[in-house]
Formats: C-alpha cells, structure tokens, sequence
C-alpha cells in the first residue's frame, strides 16, 4: 500500500494544489491567522498533508525521527489554530509527563493522592481560568447585587464587571482531559507511564485528534506509538472512507444547511412560523451531528492513514430508543470518559438508587458546563441528566415486565426512537440558542403559532435546504449493511478510481460553498 501512495505523490503536483502565490504570500499562509484557523476541510491542509506524507512514510521505521517529526507537525498545526497558545500545551503536558512518572515509583498512598491533586489542579485551573473566569466572576457580582439589595448595602448593589477579553485556546477540553486520564489511569496502576518526554508529548498533541477529538485513551494509543506504522489496502480505503463521510457531512451538510437557513432562524425565530422554527431545530440537530461527527471521521481517518486506530466516536446516535442508549452512541470518548473518571468516582450506582439519580444529574451539569461557561450548556446537560435519571428508573421498572435481554419489538422501539429524537432536539434548543430569550421565542412560536399549511412554500423556497436535510438523515439511518457495501466498493476501487472519487467530492463542497471556510462547532469547546 506503501508504494501505492508513493507512487499517487510522485503523480500529485503540489503546487497545483494552492493558488499561484507570491513568496510574500505564501508565507503569510503559514503563519497563524486568527480569523482562519487551519481546519481539515481546508485547502492548505490538504496541501500540507501530502506533504507531510511524502517525509512521514520513509521514516515510518526510525521510531523517534517519527516521533519528532509528527510532533512538529503538530505543534505547528496547533500553532495554526491557536497561535503562540502552543506554549502552553507543551507546558502541562510535560507537567503531566513529569507528575505521571513520579506517581508510577511513589508507594504512598497520600503522597500519590496528592499528585493527582497537583495535576488536576493545573489542568482544572488552567480551564477555569480560560474558560470560566468571567462566569465565576460575573456570578459572584450579580449575588453581590442580592445580598447588597437584601441588606440595604449600597456598596454591594455598586459593584460592576467588564468581562475580560480572555482567549480560549482551541481544543483545550479535550487535550486536558486526555491528560487528565493518563494521570488517573496510573494512580488506579492500570498502565505504566512513558520514559521519554518526546513519547509524551506525541501522546497529547497528535494533531488528528487534537483539537476537537475524539478523546483518545492513554491504554489504547500509547501502545500503538512503539509499533512501526503499516498501511494495508482495506485499511487505505477505510480511511479514504471516513474522510470523504467527513468532508461530505462538514462541507456539504452543515455547512450549507447552517448559513442558508439554521443561523437564520435562531438569530430571529419571531420572523419565522412555529413549522420554520420546529424545521429549524431539526436542521440544528443534523448540523451538530454532521459537523462534530464529520470531524471525528476525518480525524479516525487520517490516523488509519498514519498506521493508528481510533475508537468510533459517534454510533447513529439519533437510532437511539432512549436517552441512555443515546449517550452510549453520541460523542463516545466524551460520555465513556464522564462516566469513568465522573459517574463511577462520583459512587455510580453503587451506592442506592437514589444516590444514583444524583449522580447521573451532577455528571450530567458537568458535562454542560465542560461545553462552555454559560446557563444555556448547564440547563443542556440538566435537561439530559433527569432524562438519563427518569429513564433509569423507567427501565428498572420495565425490566420487571419482560424476559432479561430481550430486545424491544419493532413498534416500541420506532416509538422510543421518536421520544429519544425529541428529547434530544428539546436540548438542543437550549444548547444552540444565545440566549434564553431566543429559547423561549422558538418554544412559544412551535407552541402557539405552527402554521402548518406552510409546509409547501416552505419546501419551494428551501429546496437545496430540504434536500440536504433529506439526505442527511437518510444516510444517517442508513443501514449498517449498505454504509459497509459503500465502504467496500470504496476500498476495492483502484487508486485512480479512489483519486477521482475525492476530486468529485472536492468539486461539490467548492461548489456549495457559499462562504469562507466554516470553523468546527467544537472548536469553540
């Protein structure tokens, strides 16, 4: 497969790849620009990419040129995304490196509790302060305001806060939760730390996962950095698989569907009828799946590329017959990692059933407030927290009713499945509106002004809109059978045939395009 993808470099004129560019600007172009992070469905990614690879496989057995060398890459990719932030990624995590091989040879009980405190202060205080540090401020200041009012304290009721202009750094959740679990792995002594920092590093900052996942676990890729990378054909075509569902779900979908008709409607849903609004959250619901999931495809598959192997991130999750199955489907390194190192640590449902219902919501405000420091993202995760506790509850009194195991027959399930859909989209109102304002705004206009005879103006002025949400969720719940025929056919193409298949998708996302390139949705988490 190697002498395959030598043979397409030799064949690919990278130049032709970019613009016709002065030296000026070609360099400009290398340098970070806030207003254009490097994405993956970007043309100077792709460049890059080709170029990286044309290095990458030649030194593919030299374990640590490799490493070095991707490292690089990464922190450069890093450096596109968040400038000079960088910085600050190599330094926790050579904090983490350094507190993870002294946790391995400490015995002490309360000296390896508090080496895991030390780093999950660094790494918890280093999101509160670029994520929180205004909402922690800004909350303290509106309860001095109702002590001050209650107390007759004038100097209270004073108090003002201008937020400050704080820079959040892209991808800082995930890389710091990444790290976090590799410390709590060896405190629980189920892996042995790196001996090298350059292991470490290479760890963390990978840069297919490294700005918005998925969340990757120390057990599971470490091991894979000391395999020489190799490349099969199946494994060629999966991964050329996974970065056209990617690009065909950021690019095409969510990218049109959200300039051309969802920003519309939850930047002014009172312009719109209750029909437009319940539309629009729908096409809210298809944007974030095939934005956050057309990511983690891309990044899956530009690993496979590599030589590594990612766990699924996202599973159909809007097939789910109840919110529990959802969260077993949806963002699955997130919801794995709040369950194992939040949920269990928390008691689980080990200690009673009521106990359990408040740990499901706590893990669950949590995991809200971890998507950003606002009340829309707390309400978010409260909404899915009680959905997770009544559905536990519903369970445990089902079960009671039908054999252990058996499956939910045809009718149920489809009727779970819409339930679950609801719930979800219910969420995402709060997730996606800016204020809570516009939540109740497109609450009350599905409410109380529907209009549903407005459905076929509705399709005849949103065409393109409709047919891609269409699409969408078609392919969405497609068959597991059929995306795995699509895939074969895919893998089984010759080079040329793989080659002209991505250029045709290139082609259409160049031609939907109806702006610049749009960032991640995750990227602001």
């Amino acid at each position: 497969m190697e002498d395959l993808i030598n043979e397409l470099l030799h064949k690919v004129d990278l130049p032709a790849l970019v613009p016709q560019l002065s030296w000026h600007k070609l360099c400009e172009e290398f340098m970070y620009r806030p207003e254009a992070p490097m994405l993956f469905s970007s043309g100077l990614f792709m460049f890059l990419f080709i170029a990286f690879l044309a290095i990458y496989i030649p030194l593919r057995k030299h374990l640590t040129a490799r490493l070095i060398y991707v490292v690089l890459f990464s922190v450069f990719f890093y450096y596109k995304s968040s400038g000079l932030w960088f910085v600050l990624l190599l330094c926790t995590a050579t904090s983490d490196f350094i507190i993870g091989r002294r946790l391995s040879l400490t015995v002490s009980r309360p000296v390896r509790k508090l080496l895991v405190a030390v780093s999950l202060c660094v790494n918890l205080g280093m999101l509160a302060y670029f994520k929180y540090f205004n909402f922690i401020v800004d909350a303290f200041v509106r309860l001095g305001h109702e002590v001050g009012h209650l107390l007759g304290m004038t100097e209270l009721e004073a108090l003002a806060f201008e937020p400050a202009d704080i820079f959040l750094p892209v991808g800082i959740s995930f890389f710091t939760f990444q790290s976090l679990s590799y410390i709590i792995e060896i405190y629980r002594r189920r892996i042995d730390p790196v001996y090298r920092w350059i292991d470490y590093i290479f760890y963390v900052s990978f840069f297919p996962q490294l700005v918005a996942g998925p969340i990757v676990r120390a057990r599971e890729f470490i091991p894979q950095i000391y395999r020489t990378p190799s490349l099969s054909r199946a494994h060629f075509g999966e991964g050329l698989f996974l970065i056209i569902c990617g690009l065909i779900k950021k690019a095409v979908i969510s990218d049109y569907i959200s300039l051309n008709f969802v920003d519309r409607i939850f930047d002014a849903p009172l312009l719109y009828t209750g029909l437009e609004n319940l539309i629009g959250v729908y096409g809210y619901a298809l944007q974030i799946y095939c934005d956050f999931s057309g990511y983690s495809d891309m990044a899956i598959g530009l690993a496979l590329l590599l030589g590594f192997r990612f766990s699924m991130n996202f599973d159909s999750p809007y097939c789910s017959a109840s919110i529990t199955e959802f969260w077993r489907r949806w963002h699955i390194s997130l919801s794995s990692w709040l369950r194992d190192y939040l949920y269990i640590s928390l008691g689980g449902n080990r200690k009673g059933r009521l106990r359990t219902y408040v740990n499901l919501l706590l893990t669950m405000l949590l995991g809200g407030l971890w998507h950003g420091a606002s009340m829309r993202f707390i309400l978010w995760g409260g909404i899915h927290g009680v959905a997770l506790a009544v559905d536990k509850f519903l369970m445990g009194r089902f079960r009671k009713s039908r054999r252990e195991g058996a499956k939910l027959n045809p009718v149920r399930r489809l009727a779970g499945i819409l339930i679950t859909f609801h719930v979800v989209c219910f969420g995402w109102i709060f997730f996606r509106a800016d204020s809570m304002q516009t939540t109740w705004d497109i609450l009350n206009r599905i409410a109380l002004d529907f209009h549903p005879e407005i459905l076929p103006q509705f399709v005849e002025g949103y065409k393109t809109v409709v047919a891609l949400m269409l699409a969408g969720y078609l392919f969405h719940f497609m068959p597991r059978r059929v995306e795995g025929l699509m895939q074969s056919i895919v893998t089984r193409s010759p080079l040329l045939v793989q080659a002209i298949i991505l250029v045709a998708v290139i082609f259409v996302i160049v031609q939907m395009k109806s702006a610049g390139v749009q960032p991640f949705i995750y990227f602001q988490f």
